[in-house]
């Protein structure tokens, strides 16, 4: 069970929900869209750190614009290819809101979720075993998107006034640790935090399970084999013993 990769069998769901042609679509896109999360991701990252100005700023933009056009037709695409319309729209509401909230202004921290969102359909198609640098790279990055999204929205506002600043309270927050040196006081902060708080409960749910998970079918395993080591012995006993009753007959006495 363990060679089978949960975007494996992602898409397989999808397949049989949705029809083969989105599974082929989003198969042929996986790579461009995490090509595109990453280069999103990195003009995010230097718009709010750097604050460029000039021909880079504008460079950001375009950036920011191109990749934000390749989201809105891979959800046009599967939208208009998927064979239950309906259903999975309303079970992908989280890709309308990528498609919608980049481009409100006073939402523009809402980028973040762009970038988890893509990550995440990209990064399924590892091992339950390699748990341990999934969870790791998926909590580094978090913390540094949390961390960029909130220094955009507290910085000359509240007291994280500083990236690192930002970086130290999205530790804290993620890990719901919460020393309280740092907090958001903006509405847009806030919200991060909720985000925030409610990715790291998941993050400590789903290490939890996957840990408790790998315990029950090493405990099965080992049963399975306990038990087949007991029926072979009793199989063997049994075979002795109908040999031990052959000797006997053998050694009787013919009348």
């Amino acid at each position: 069970m363990l060679d089978v990769t949960w975007v494996e069998a992602k898409r397989w769901d999808n397949r049989a929900m949705y029809g083969e042609r989105i599974a082929k679509w989003e198969k042929a896109v996986e790579w461009p869209l995490t090509l595109a999360a990453v280069l999103f991701l990195a003009a995010y990252a230097i718009q709010i750190i750097a604050r460029p100005g000039g021909l880079l700023n504008v460079l950001c933009e375009i950036v920011l614009i191109a990749t934000w056009a390749v989201f809105v037709v891979d959800y046009v695409v599967r939208l208009a290819i998927t064979q239950r319309r309906w259903r999975w729209f309303y079970r992908h509401l989280l890709d309308l809101a990528i498609v919608v909230l980049p481009m409100l202004r006073p939402l523009r921290l809402m980028r973040f979720l762009t970038v988890l969102a893509l990550i995440g359909r990209s990064t399924g198609n590892m091992l339950r075993g390699r748990v341990v640098l999934y969870t790791v790279g998926a909590t580094v990055l978090t913390v540094f998107i949390a961390a960029l999204s909130v220094f955009d929205a507290e910085r000359g506002v509240g007291d994280i006034d500083t990236f690192p600043d930002a970086v130290w309270w999205a530790f804290v927050t993620i890990t719901t640790v919460g020393y309280g040196d740092y907090y958001p006081v903006t509405a847009a902060g806030r919200i991060v935090a909720v985000g925030l708080m409610i990715g790291g409960i998941a993050l400590i749910g789903v290490v939890t399970a996957t840990l408790a998970s790998w315990i029950v079918e090493r405990v099965a395993d080992q049963t399975s084999k306990t038990v087949s080591a007991t029926e072979a012995q009793v199989e063997g006993l049994r075979s002795e013993i109908v040999e031990l009753k052959q000797m006997i007959r053998e050694l009787r006495p013919t009348s």
